[in-house]
């Protein structure tokens, strides 16, 4: 018995093998697309980094001559005082605003998730103010927290609450607690809009399967819905607390860490060592060390939520 082998299969000519890279999606094609994204890092992330840490082993005092310093910036860091104060007031105000700005996030969101009648307006409303800024926010919380001219003292002097001549940016726990407010406003925007699209992602079938095996409103949300939000309530809370240990323009433009130093935060204390105290060597390290700080924490929140899965 004879065997005959199948003659190998016939390729049109120009057709690409398996082995070549496909007509539609050369990799070319993907290192151009993203070309400009690494470009943008690499000039405006990773250059000013490595700039950043080469000072910080000088002593630069911004205008005069450059020395070296060694280590000596990073071994000073354990006995700056104002540092660690400011330390100790951003985990405050960190800690203060990050729960916060996730309930009220996840109660817009449940608002305006469905497609009910004026939903769509409620959602520009809640967003609008994460797009106007903390910057201009911040301005004119100024001019509404004025002792005697001031909506917010006029408001709470209708209501009884104060005498309404109350100076909120002059005090310490007045401020902060002011600056919190502001910041939880202008912020849960943001969250209400990330957890919206992870509420609209959840396929409607499984609520109507709770529905059938009469599980209540509140039990869909604690056992459907939180549990398939979890990764979106972890970036979500991930951005709040960098952006509450990043914390610099609302407390530049209201207290300029004061009254003294009572609402200096780490950003804040940097900038003033670097551009009022001219010591730019020190506030690099620093600078570096808060840089460290932030990636392990992101690290640490992001394991952790891997883990539970």
């Amino acid at each position: 018995m004879t065997t005959t082998t199948a003659p190998p299969p016939v390729r049109a000519p120009g057709l690409p093998t398996a082995r070549r890279e496909s007509l539609t999606h050369p990799p070319r094609v993907g290192l151009m697309l993203v070309a400009p994204a690494v470009l943008m890092i690499a000039v405006f992330v990773l250059t000013p980094l490595v700039f950043a840490l080469g000072i910080s082993f000088t002593d630069w005092p911004l205008i005069g001559d450059v020395e070296p310093a060694g280590l000596t910036n990073y071994l000073n860091i354990g006995s700056d005082t104002g540092f660690l104060r400011a330390v100790g007031y951003t985990l405050l105000y960190t800690a203060i605003v990050t729960l916060p700005i996730l309930v009220l996030g996840y109660l817009l969101a449940v608002l305006v998730r469905g497609r009910r009648r004026g939903a769509t307006l409620l959602r520009t409303v809640f967003f609008l103010p994460f797009v106007v800024g903390l910057s201009t926010l911040s301005f004119l919380t100024i001019l509404e927290a004025q002792p005697t001219s001031g909506a917010i003292n006029i408001v709470l002097a209708a209501l009884g609450i104060t005498d309404g001549s109350t100076a909120w940016l002059v005090n310490g726990p007045l401020a902060t607690g002011l600056i919190s407010v502001l910041v939880i406003w202008g912020v849960a925007g943001l969250t209400m809009l990330l957890l919206m699209a992870g509420m609209q992602a959840i396929p409607r079938e499984v609520y109507e399967s709770a529905d059938i095996d009469g599980a209540s409103w509140w039990q869909q949300e604690w056992q459907i819905t939180i549990p398939m939000l979890r990764r979106t309530i972890a970036m979500s809370l991930v951005i709040s607390v960098i952006g509450s240990l990043l914390a610099f323009t609302q407390f530049y433009v209201l207290t300029n860490g004061g009254p003294g130093s009572a609402t200096t935060t780490v950003v804040l204390y940097i900038y003033k060592r670097a551009f009022v105290q001219l010591q730019l060597g020190a506030a690099s390290a620093l600078s570096i060390v808060l840089v460290i700080v932030v990636a392990l924490v992101t690290a640490l929140q992001l394991w952790l939520v891997r883990s539970e899965e």
